[in-house]
């Protein structure tokens, strides 16, 4: 099976995993984000953390199919 990882006797699709990485990365930055005052620039913050989500999700996703060697 392609694409899932065994943890504990259960596979897990790869994409929650990355799902999780991302949430993570996603929570620090909108912290930093906002710690910054970042967001008194954002016209609706909901979209714009929506998007940002998405773009860490593909780089966590790119990054793990170059570096690590995983295939879906």
């Amino acid at each position: 099976m392609i694409g899932d990882l065994g943890v504990g006797g259960v596979f897990v699709p790869s994409l929650l995993v990355w799902l999780l990485v991302a949430l993570a990365l996603n929570a620090a930055l909108r912290r930093l984000l906002s710690a910054a005052g970042f967001y008194r620039l954002v016209w609706h913050r909901a979209l714009f953390d929506t998007a940002l989500f998405v773009i860490l999700l593909a780089g966590v996703m790119g990054a793990a199919t170059r570096f690590g060697g995983f295939n879906t």
